[in-house]
């Protein structure tokens, strides 16, 4: 690195190093950029075109750059430049590299941006010893300007990885617990970009799975490691949909609980953990809600008040009366097979009566008074509310 108030090495190079070089600038970058990366055993099995492009991105401004320095007393990495090296340092921080492989990419580097330099000259005028020797120590000193920002990157991450992960850790508590005020449980979402939080949908797995699954759903989910077992906690959303979850997680053992509303969390965890010792080891993904029948007629009050809420919701926006007549006569309905006769006869209520509540049930529930399984969570729901 240059020594404050000393000039930087490159002031001593020749401009018609620039000269030399800048023709054959397109031809050196393509090179330097293969060469870097096939002789970098970290670099050399990534086949991924993003990572090609920003490696060549990378040269094609070190060399640029170093070009516009020769004969300057110019800084090495003013602003933008600059961002470029720190950059490529926190990406392979996030990409869970060491610091190594990068260093040892940028000497790699630095002695073909050598050599190139020195075949330019030595076609344009004979070249002296002397003049090789600056040439070296430019190279050397602006390498290390390039080395000490992608490290200043690198640490960057880490330090902001460490604060990420704290901040994702205390929402996650916070939400196994279930007892966070909304303004310190709001305040710790929006820190981990998730403002507006409400529901969330707990997936049991394996602990063996908690990093591939905290890899995989990076910003959209949080992995709690209990032990045992691992939670995975994900944010309502396109990925945490019942489709996008069987499809993830097909062929693993996962036990995916209810999408319930923040405060809820810890119900929604336990009636994930009952249904996994329900089933047993099932090859998964199990969903809870296929199964909340069954955690209610086991005594279950947490699946039961779900099942409540999820089947008396098309009453919701009801005003109180209006639900407390069409509830017992959607029960009786149901019971005696939709004989308006019957109803009619149980709830001292005219038939005609009775059609009309059940052309409004009609309209609130749709198909679902046509489906078995929704009929009998119904007549479960109903019989525990109205006896």
């Amino acid at each position: 690195m240059t020594v404050p108030g000393s000039a930087p090495a490159w002031r001593r190079l020749s401009a018609d190093l620039a000269t030399a070089m800048r023709p054959h600038l397109p031809v050196t970058v393509d090179a330097v950029a293969v060469a870097v990366t096939e002789a970098t055993p970290a670099f050399a099995g990534i086949a991924d075109d993003k990572f090609a492009r920003d490696v060549r991105h990378a040269v094609q401004v070190a060399l640029d750059r170093f070009l516009d320095l020769v004969g300057t007393d110019q800084p090495a990495l003013p602003g933008a430049f600059r961002e470029v090296f720190v950059a490529l340092g926190a990406a392979e921080a996030r990409e869970e590299r060491g610091p190594e492989a990068l260093l040892a990419a940028l000497r790699m580097a630095g002695r073909q941006l050598l050599r190139t330099a020195s075949q330019s000259l030595a076609r344009l005028r004979p070249v002296g010893t002397e003049e090789l020797i600056d040439l070296s120590d430019a190279v050397t000193a602006y390498v290390d300007e390039l080395a000490a920002a992608s490290t200043d990157g690198y640490a960057l991450q880490l330090r902001e990885q460490a604060g990420e992960g704290d901040r994702r850790r205390h929402l996650a508590e916070l939400l196994l617990r279930g007892d966070g005020m909304p303004s310190a449980v709001g305040a710790a979402a929006a820190r981990i970009g998730w403002p507006d939080l409400d529901a969330v949908v707990p997936v049991l797995l394996p602990l063996d799975q908690a990093r591939d699954v905290r890899f995989r759903y990076g910003p959209d989910g949080l992995v709690v490691e209990r032990g045992r077992d691992a939670v995975l906690l994900l944010r309502a959303g396109p990925r945490a949909t019942r489709a996008a979850l069987a499809e993830a997680l097909a062929g693993r053992w996962a036990v995916v609980g209810p999408g319930l509303a923040w405060p809820q969390v810890p119900a929604a965890v336990r009636l994930a953990e009952l249904a996994a010792g329900l089933l047993g080891p099932d090859p998964g993904p199990i969903f809870v809600d296929d199964h909340l029948v069954a955690l209610a007629l086991r005594g279950e009050t947490g699946a039961l008040a779900v099942l409540t809420a999820r089947r008396l919701a098309p009453l919701a926006d009801l005003r109180p009366a209006q639900r407390e007549n069409l509830l017992p006569t959607l029960h009786s309905w149901l019971r005696h097979w939709g004989s308006r006769a019957e109803v009619s006869a149980e709830l001292f209520v005219h038939p005609q009566t009775v059609s009309y509540r059940l052309k409004r049930l009609r309209e609130l529930y749709g198909d679902q008074l046509d489906d078995p399984r929704a009929r009998f969570e119904l007549m479960v729901v109903l019989a525990s509310r109205l006896g």
